[in-house]
């Protein structure tokens, strides 16, 4: 057989492995190892995977991966999500579908110091499902919202899937973090757009609730004064160039920690669950990236990134058309993959072409999170859509998946219009990264 053949059964061998339930990792790392093995020898293959395998995991730039992790978590275990939430609410909350509105902008709050899109969407539901439940929400609204929210939080600086997007690409970190700020608020703008839509025509969906004063609005955004702080701590000390991405983790971990003590709102209890869930989601990251890079080496030697590289280019289609397909394909493949695997899976393949192409990795980086984004609602993986069920049928009891599914059609067409304008006005993602660091 010929290389490629070898790399085109080993994909399709994958593919079955996956239905299995096998971990993705894994599936990735097996395949990897026994397709490299079978190409050039036992001994390359178990030399590529000892060498993976140590040099991934003493990798000093994936340490910012557990961090900013641990950091989301304590943010979520101090009660700083309440506050946001409380905060939108106050703003929000006397209009037609305004407790969806405030729970949208409060997952992009909370992104900005969780950086992951089911913690985002697990924390939401916890806050605000039990909120739009007592004020007679429409199960469908409600839970789309949050779903769909909560994936705001892999755009939204500091984003997981970023941090990966900038390792395998060789990317600047910062520069990727930056380049997110805008993206994020297109989409919370977007997203607050279609519920406004969504309620003009079905206003029973989302009833009006409370109203608040001036002074009673202006109060309550002492709410985001942890938010803010930890953000322009991180965030703020990249643009000047203060910090490494390491650097600002661990700073945004003490940052979080410190007000959290401070204020008291961090039990022994809460702060070893925050290490437990950071141990146990930073193993599932950092494995999946080690399988990939295993399973990336195996193609390389396969050369089917290249073969696909020219092959596309053989079509002599327009720049634009040739993006446009590769996005159609993430988006597909983003419906059946959690959203890191099928980053990690595809970048080693796609990204030589989009270089190819002449554009920016930066704004493919964003493109493609906005794309993975619309993964984590769709069926039939939807991870988003699955942490929400579970977590609300602890906090308010019946909700069905249907229910949930049909709620984030909306945010589907939102994130559309998002991409749309994002192909046709790129500077809204470069903006920033060229202004600061250019």
């Amino acid at each position: 057989m010929s290389q490629a053949e070898v790399g085109i059964i080993g994909i399709l061998v994958m593919l079955l492995i996956f239905m299995t339930r096998m971990p993705v990792a894994y599936a990735m790392g097996l395949v990897g190892f026994l397709g490299f093995s079978y190409l050039k020898s036992i001994d390359g293959g178990m030399s590529l995977l000892a060498k993976v395998m140590y040099g991934e995991f003493s990798n000093y730039g994936l340490t910012t991966i557990p961090l900013f992790i641990l950091m989301g978590q304590i943010a979520f275990n101090s009660g700083i999500s309440k506050k946001l939430y409380n905060t939108a609410y106050h703003f929000f909350g006397n209009i037609n579908g305004g407790l969806s509105m405030a729970t949208v902008a409060s997952c992009t709050a909370f992104g900005a110091v969780c950086g992951s899109s089911p913690a985002t969407a697990a924390t939401m539901a916890t806050v605000g499902m039990p909120e739009m439940r007592r004020y007679k929400y429409s199960d469908e609204l409600s839970a789309g919202s949050v779903a769909s929210g909560g994936g705001l939080g892999m755009i939204m600086p500091p984003s997981v899937v970023l941090i990966v997007y900038g390792i395998l690409t060789e990317q600047s970190i910062s520069k990727l973090f930056v380049s997110g700020i805008l993206p994020a608020l297109l989409l919370t703008f977007l997203f607050i757009i279609a519920i406004a839509v969504k309620c003009h025509f079905s206003p029973e969906l989302g009833p009006k609730g409370e109203s608040f004063t001036l002074k009673e609005k202006l109060i309550s955004l002492t709410g985001l004064i942890d938010t803010l702080a930890v953000f322009v701590l991180v965030v703020g000390g990249l643009f000047v160039g203060l910090f490494t991405p390491t650097e600002a983790a661990s700073v945004g971990v003490f940052g979080v920690l410190f007000i959290a003590l401070v204020r008291k709102q961090l039990t022994f209890d809460g702060f070893v669950k925050s290490l437990h869930e950071t141990l146990t989601t930073s193993c599932m990251v950092l494995f999946l990236i080690a399988g990939a890079v295993v399973f990336g080496k195996f193609l390389a030697v396969t050369r089917i990134p290249f073969d696909i590289a020219i092959w596309i280019s053989s079509f002599n289609l327009p720049p634009y058309a040739i993006m446009s397909m590769i996005v159609l394909i993430f988006f597909i493949g983003g419906c059946f993959m959690d959203s890191l695997a099928m980053i990690m899976l595809t970048i080693p393949v796609f990204f030589p072409i989009v270089q190819k192409l002449g554009y920016d990795p930066v704004w493919f980086g964003i493109i493609i999170v906005l794309i993975t984004e619309m993964g984590v609602i769709t069926p039939p993986v939807g991870i988003n859509v699955y942490v929400v069920y579970g977590v609300s049928k602890e906090v308010v009891g019946d909700i069905s998946l249907e229910s949930i599914f049909k709620g984030i059609i909306p945010f589907l067409f939102a994130i559309i219009a998002g991409l749309v304008l994002l192909f046709i006005f790129p500077e809204i993602i470069l903006f920033l990264p060229e202004l600061m660091f250019e």
